[in-house]
């Protein structure tokens, strides 16, 4: 479903004055990729729409009223949208409030009970502090697709646009707030080109829903640990082990205690092998451990209820074969004596996947195999959420000698198996080479056997992986997985490298932890770094990527980057009062909110900025900027900034492991081409060289007294100067034209006006420069006329 709320420019809409003037909505079977019901309720009289029900309303009460109905006559399992929860749906019901709609607020499945709007503030590391409005609509799944998006992925921008060219490769952009006005108030053919874009909002949720399949996720989710599906959004980890926990104990006429829980002390983490960094152009075999804490609970039986001390010991008359000592110095009761609860709920999701992976294989319809593969990432999460939930101090079971005997089996598992390897693998033993691991990671090592291909690493891969195997108890497994080749090992957990799990060609480019996966750097960082990484390990050929940067570093500080590659995005995620120091992102919210409160910025949504010109030591979050507003009003782009905050770390960290410390950063961040900046201004007009206060010839830019176009020196090439003006304004229309026409095919239509708001798309800021330079170039131009030229 999609609302659309009328309102003057600049004003949030509010339900107490502003008019619902239509809804759309589609309604599709589970399973189905189109819906069986298109439809839009307007206001006012409106031009059919191919493909789609229109429904005309003259009054606002009669369409609420008729929707209501509409809802319960569908009568929906799962209603979902983009905002829904926050926007939409408790928009449409205070609205119905205001005009006082009969039975508009009883949508749910039981009856007399009326649907109630409750606020609610929902706080964790994972999302930040977020306020959510809650709504009760009995019998029906409120899935949100913005709140499915928030949990699950980490994205640039969570706005509609943004996130269906993400996913889907296409962009049904806003009408923006500021026309829908004069779109209602023209005839039915601006309300039907209203409705369109109404209508496009209403399927992009369902065809997002369908191509990441979430419908099916989260069911097989709240299937496997037993939770109401609309706990996956609302609630955390936690809850989803306590209901396993309930089950199991219930078999065995166990109670789960109800206490208060304090904080407890920390415990120590997993171990990182300290890496041996540098650029291997040979290849890196990847040895990991399968479900490495899930194997480690269920061998040593690590349970609540198998945990022992000295006392119960004596107490029960236990002998030293009938308990094992974790090397954290926990003691816990062996399997064959009491199974523990925890080793039992993960045998089952583990054997549960196992199975859901095998039918995955055999299966060969299209629908059961997605319900499959959901199933088996649903028993994955969960197996993988237990250990998490014994270590999580402010929870509601806590067991500090459950984690921590857990994080002390696997480092003493990784430190042992570096061992077997560099032991195993040597020239005294027949190899050829002394084999070396050169970085380890929680649950994986990096093993360099010093061999040339691809093939022989994936052997020897596979023969350390079974040998090492036997060295543990069962379920314990180690698993060869892949081959690095290259190899770029930057620092702990940063690295890239080629992925191989074939040896005729590569996967994949694989990144951990650098910039090229990172939000909170403009995209220049990113494009720069992924390029540089490709003529690194694709191309082998370091040179090239250290020119590449050189290069780009020039481009930059001459301001030949467009303003797209240098936007900000950081998230508002708490109020002013919250933050502890002055952030760029916070300011700009403030600054924005002031000048229009309508589209500023609100807490959970992510603020694109750029940092501006300005006095030396001036403070960046002083420097930050709306894009829209440089571009509107020609404000200089702090392109220094931009070389030391945010490309230089980046670029140093890929390059340093392969010219060295000292040589990397004297080659990218001094020589000829960071000199360049004083070539140009850094503006981000094309044209702005010519802005002064004084008029200047347009021909050798010599000051002038008057508004003529020329001086009287460039007076006899006045004819080859208003050329030369004249084709640049024609290449620009040009540009414009075609920057025009592809936002026109990404709206859907080649004969409509582009309405695109986007502040996600590179081509809406490209086209609104250019658009500017136009107008620059326009003005220069008429100096011509203005002298009679």
């Amino acid at each position: 479903m999609k609302h659309v709320p009328i309102l003057p420019p600049g004003v949030f809409p509010e339900p107490d004055k502003d008019p619902v003037i239509q809804i759309a909505n589609m309604v599709v079977r589970q399973g189905e990729h189109s819906p069986f019901i298109r439809n839009v309720f307007t206001l006012n009289t409106c031009a059919p729409v191919i493909g789609s029900h229109v429904m005309s309303f003259m009054t606002e009460k009669e369409l609420l009223s008729k929707w209501a109905m509409f809802v319960r006559e569908v009568d929906a399992d799962i209603i979902t949208g983009y905002n829904i929860q926050n926007f939409d749906l408790p928009y449409l019901i205070n609205r119905a409030h205001h005009l006082k709609v009969e039975n508009f607020t009883f949508l749910g499945r039981i009856k007399d009970v009326k649907s109630v709007i409750k606020e609610s503030t929902i706080q964790s590391k994972q999302m930040g502090k977020r306020e959510n409005k809650v709504i009760n609509i009995e019998g029906r799944v409120q899935l949100d697709l913005l709140q499915i998006l928030f949990r699950d992925y980490k994205l640039r921008s969570y706005s509609l646009n943004a996130v269906s060219y993400h996913f889907l490769q296409e962009q049904k952009e806003d009408v923006h707030h500021s026309i829908i006005s004069d779109l209602q108030n023209g005839n039915e053919q601006t309300r039907r080109r209203l409705a369109v874009y109404c209508l496009k909002d209403a399927i992009l949720p369902l065809r997002l829903l369908d191509k990441l399949m979430c419908v099916i996720n989260y069911m097989e989710m709240a299937r496997v640990t037993g939770v109401p599906l609309t706990y996956l959004l609302s609630r955390g980890q936690q809850i989803k082990v306590i209901s396993q926990l309930l089950r199991k104990a219930k078999e065995q006429n166990l109670l789960i205690p109800a206490q208060k829980i304090d904080p407890g002390e920390e415990y120590e983490g997993a171990t990182v092998i300290e890496p041996n960094k540098g650029y291997y152009n040979m290849p890196i075999a990847t040895l990991d451990f399968s479900s490495l804490y899930p194997s480690i609970m269920m061998a040593h039986n690590l349970c609540y209820t198998t945990l022992l001390n000295q006392n119960t010991i004596a107490k029960e008359g236990l002998t030293q074969d009938q308990y094992i000592k974790t090397p954290s110095g926990n003691l816990f009761i062996k399997a064959n004596m009491r199974k523990g609860l925890l080793p039992e709920i993960l045998e089952h999701l583990l054997s549960a996947r196992k199975k859901a992976k095998a039918d995955l294989k055999m299966e060969t319809d299209p629908f059961k195999q997605k319900v499959l593969d959901g199933r088996q990432l649903a028993l994955k999460i969960s197996a993988n959420s237990v250990y998490g939930f014994t270590g999580a101090q402010v929870g509601k079971l806590p067991c500090l000698e459950i984690s921590q005997s857990v994080t002390a089996f696997g480092r003493m598992m990784i430190e042992q198996t570096k061992n077997y390897v560099e032991e195993t693998y040597t020239i005294e033993n027949g190899y050829k080479h002394n084999a070396k691991v050169i970085y380890g990671d929680t649950d994986s090592v990096m093993c360099k056997f010093g061999v040339e291909t691809v093939q022989e690493a994936m052997k020897l891969g596979r023969e350390a992986a079974d040998y090492i195997s036997t060295k543990f108890v069962e379920p314990i497994k180690l698993e060869f997985e892949k081959v690095y080749f290259p190899y770029l090992l930057i620092n702990k957990k940063r690295y890239a490298g080629l992925y191989w799990t074939n040896p005729v060609k590569y996967d994949k480019m694989d990144c951990k932890g650098l910039e090229t996966v990172r939000r909170d750097n403009c995209p220049l960082v990113a494009n720069l770094i992924n390029q540089c990484l490709q003529l690194i390990l694709i191309d082998r050929n370091p040179e090239g990527g250290v020119e590449h940067a050189k290069q780009t570093i020039s481009d930059l500080l001459c301001n030949r980057i467009d303003i797209s590659n240098l936007v900000i995005t950081k998230e508002l995620t708490k109020t002013d009062e919250e933050y502890s120091a002055k952030q760029a992102h916070v300011e700009l919210a403030n600054r924005m909110k002031k000048r229009d409160p309508g589209s500023a910025p609100q807490l959970g949504d992510r603020v694109p900025y750029v940092i501006i010109a300005a006095a030396k030591k001036t403070a960046a979050y002083l420097k930050s900027e709306d894009p829209i507003y440089v571009l509107e009003n020609n404000i200089a782009i702090d392109t220094q900034y931009y070389l030391e905050n945010q490309l230089s770390k980046p670029l140093l960290r890929i390059f340093e492991p392969i010219l060295g410390e000292k040589r990397a950063e004297s080659e990218l961040l001094k020589g000829e081409h960071t000199r360049t900046k004083t070539m140009m201004t850094s503006k981000v007009g094309g044209l702005m060289a010519f802005a002064t206060k004084k008029s200047s010839c347009i021909g050798c830019k010599v000051p002038l007294d008057n508004d003529a176009a020329v001086c009287k020196h460039c007076k006899s090439r006045e004819s080859e100067i208003y050329q030369k003006e004249i084709s640049t304004i024609n290449a620009l229309e040009e540009k414009f034209s075609r920057l025009w026409t592809q936002c026109q095919r990404c709206q859907g239509s080649l004969h409509e006006d582009v309405l695109c708001t986007s502040r996600d798309c590179p081509i809406f800021y490209m086209r609104k420069k250019v658009q500017k330079d136009l107008e620059d170039q326009d003005k220069l131009v008429k100096r011509f006329d203005e002298n009679e030229w």
